[in-house]
């Protein structure tokens, strides 16, 4: 179904075109090219970070993130049951158990204090998930793993420009992810970023991420590797878009007011901004006070042209995660009552009036 208004689309107006044709015309289009060293590097300053492993998606930089600290069968890993399925399918990948923590319904982010409930003597690591762009909090999960000796591992694909008290999400963990898919606040069409502190860790990513080639040896393989490696095309639109980051970081938090002021008084919850952290607004999210309401407002919304997403399930109730029974209210809530909304950085204030108009007209009708 086409949408007039969808629930999202790249901004494309800077030096991309100019960038990928560069890549056409030196024949440069694969895993080496001058774009994949600069990317990493402006990346890694923009966010804070010493290094930078670029990678072809999200969920291969999760998942390369946990073989770099080694985390694998016997290891348990806590990790947001609210959040996509790649943060949790990741530590599946390595033979590694996921282990499900309920949100704090102020943020929709993981609760600190049911982390703490959860941890074992197998725990190995934390999985911090910034969830649709809001920082988690940093202060209590932080201490929470150097207290016990565990691992952090900030998934920061939705979190791009979000900051806590300053400081750019992905700068508190050992090593971090970063999505740059289609939709994602800044995009390589496919394609995602490790970043750490540690030059260990680095190395290791690095090391991975290309087949386990050795270093000093041509052909001479010493790990079982893996081929994540991003294209030099890819890491040319990548670059591009980091040229406008700022711009499209401030759009986005300007979407995200005039949905705010549209819906002032609607008998709706929106997901905010909190004190001491930067929302990046990746999804403008709500939640409808009554879950029985959200596919019946869902459906008129596409009636009228109009493309929403239903916020991420809890991944607990997945049928491969589910055999067990558990029971995380807060993320159960969020996930049968919450519509993400059309959050695309060129969307009009008019676009997002009509939208509100709609969402108010069913809500109120």
């Amino acid at each position: 179904m086409t949408f007039q208004i969808p629930i999202y689309q790249p901004s494309l107006l800077g030096n991309e075109k100019k960038y990928v044709n560069e890549c056409l015309d030196s024949t440069w289009i694969s895993s080496k090219g001058r774009f994949i060293a600069e990317f990493e590097e402006k990346f890694a300053n923009y966010t804070g970070a010493r290094y930078a492993a670029s990678v072809c998606n999200g969920t291969v930089a999760l998942h390369l993130a946990l073989v770099a600290l080694g985390i694998g069968p016997g290891d348990e890993v806590i990790v947001p049951t609210l959040t996509y399925i790649s943060s949790v399918n990741a530590i599946t990948y390595t033979g590694a158990t996921p282990v499900f923590v309920d949100a704090l319904e102020s943020t929709w982010q993981m609760d600190p204090d049911d982390v703490r409930r959860k941890i074992t003597p197998r725990t190995r690591a934390i999985m911090v998930v910034h969830l649709y762009g809001h920082p988690c909090d940093m202060d209590q999960l932080v201490d929470i793993a150097k207290g016990r000796g565990l691992f952090m591992i900030e998934d920061c694909a939705e979190a791009f420009g979000a900051r806590y008290k300053g400081r750019h999400v992905g700068s508190f963990g050992d090593i971090s992810t970063y999505s740059f898919f289609g939709n994602k606040t800044i995009t390589t069409g496919e394609g995602g970023m490790v970043v750490t502190n540690d030059e260990t860790l680095h190395d290791r990513a690095v090391h991975f991420k290309g087949q386990g080639l050795a270093k000093h040896r041509e052909y001479w393989h010493d790990v079982v590797g893996y081929n994540y490696r991003m294209t030099n095309i890819c890491a040319a639109l990548g670059l591009a878009q980091l040229e406008r980051s700022d711009e499209l970081l401030d759009k986005k938090r300007e979407v995200a007011r005039w949905y705010a002021e549209e819906l002032e008084g609607a008998p709706v919850l929106l997901h905010r901004e909190t004190a001491d952290v930067r929302h990046s607004y990746w999804m403008c999210s709500l939640q409808v006070l009554d879950p029985a309401l959200r596919e019946p407002l869902r459906l008129a919304l596409g009636n009228a042209g109009i493309e929403t997403r239903p916020v991420f399930y809890p991944l607990h109730t997945m049928p491969m995660y589910a055999q067990k029974f558990q029971r995380h209210p807060v993320s159960e809530r969020i996930g049968w009552r919450g519509v993400c909304l059309p959050s695309w950085p060129e969307i009009s204030k008019d676009q997002v009036q009509f939208i509100c108009g709609e969402i108010n007209g069913f809500l109120n009708g």
